[in-house]
């Protein structure tokens, strides 16, 4: 029986079911898909209708939904994304905006806002979501549950919508730390017993940026990870040089996504939304020079980060700003508040390194998450955290 979809979460052309293929630590349980990733004998619209009228039918699904199927685990159906995954608002001018459970007058975060509301809601299990910029952290800290970004390339992406290679990775969500574990076990290439943190390192710069009633909201969960790990110290991590982080991000993300998609695009004239329209039409015209400079400051920020969370140091830092905006918010503001965010939310993103969005405080009646990073391929360890701090 199909799920009743109470929230707008599930896209028309997933209202699918599909059984796991064999028992396994995920059985009994249920999970959702985001309309990126394909699934074998069902269309992807990548959250636009004529990218659903011009692609082909896939006829194999993404490595994930297999691994989580040969675990015991049921796919219920695939779930609403922002237009080709590039805005962090959930609000897709075509098929609408799922509603977030946890706040029903505000915006349920993007691109993976399908995945995000049916977890929030209590839809599915947990659900699968796919991270570039911030599109699984960011509504997991509005929606009020755990969101992962992983260690960039260690779950194949193969048969999925790209948006900016270099920096997408798939990460899901969950209501409690323990199955994001469960979930982790099956997905994540190569899973090793956790390390337990040496250092907590405490990104001063990047709380300082938030509003004060945001940072003390977070404030006793930091107080908590501290005395949990025994050590900590306080750095900055971005310093002065937030703009130029930021404006790194944006140039070799839509350098990225206008390499990728930019052929389709010039062929087909596909009408974008609000938002999705003006990036690509920005990508499309990227000044070389702007290219030239980001890629090296990628390379000085990854060494950096690299450098601050060697030796199994764990880093405790906001997700997000602040709470969700409210819906139909001006797109002026979104904007400032889309440019906040990703001051936060591109550190991993150009470290390549894992990030885990943690539900653990709100702020006016909304949700507020707080994120722990570690070294890459440190997965495992960022979950046995969230375990801990949940407990």
């Amino acid at each position: 029986m199909l799920i009743d979809d109470t929230l707008g979460a599930f896209v028309d052309h997933g209202r699918i079911e599909v059984q796991p293929t064999s028992e396994g630590p995920l059985s009994g349980l249920t999970f959702a898909l985001k309309d990126v990733f394909d699934l074998a004998g069902v269309p992807t619209a990548a959250g636009n209708p004529q990218w659903l009228a011009t692609h082909p039918v896939p006829t194999k699904s993404t490595p994930a939904v297999d691994r989580l199927r040969a675990a015991g685990a049921k796919l219920v159906g695939k779930t609403h994304t922002d237009e080709l995954a590039w805005s962090l608002n959930g609000e897709n001018a075509h098929y609408g905006t799922p509603v977030n459970p946890a706040a029903p007058g505000r915006i349920p975060g993007g691109s993976s806002s399908g995945s995000a509301a049916a977890t929030a809601g209590g839809l599915v299990d947990f659900a699968i979501g796919s991270d570039t910029g911030g599109s699984v952290r960011l509504p997991a800290s509005y929606c009020g549950i755990y969101g992962i970004r992983t260690t960039h390339g260690r779950i194949p992406l193969a048969n999925a919508v790209p948006l900016a290679p270099s920096y997408d990775v798939l990460g899901w969500f969950a209501r409690s730390p323990e199955l994001m574990v469960r979930v982790g076990n099956v997905l994540l290439d190569g899973v090793r017993t956790p390390r337990a943190p040496k250092k907590l390192l405490i990104a001063r710069d990047l709380f300082a940026a938030l509003d004060g009633k945001v940072r003390d909201a977070l404030q006793p969960s930091v107080d908590r990870l501290i005395a949990l790990v025994g050590k900590s110290e306080e750095i900055d991590v971005i310093g002065g040089e937030r703009d130029a982080w930021r404006n790194a991000f944006r140039v070799l993300q839509s350098e990225e996504a206008w390499t990728v998609q930019g052929k389709w695009i010039s062929a087909v004239k596909p009408t974008f939304g609000p938002g999705v329209k003006e990036r690509f039409a920005a990508a499309a015209v990227l000044d070389p020079a702007e290219i030239a400079a980001a890629k090296p400051l990628r390379k000085v920020i990854t060494d950096k980060v690299n450098g601050l969370l060697a030796g199994d140091a764990v880093m405790v830092l906001p997700t997000v700003p602040g709470i969700a905006p409210l819906r139909a918010t001006p797109d002026a503001l979104l904007d400032v508040f889309r440019a906040r965010a990703i001051e936060l939310l591109c550190v991993a993103g150009h470290a390549g390194t894992p990030q885990l969005s943690m539900p653990v405080a709100k702020l006016d009646d909304c949700p507020i998450g707080l994120s722990i990073m570690a070294a890459r391929d440190c997965d495992e360890d960022l979950l046995a955290l969230a375990v801990e701090l949940g407990q």
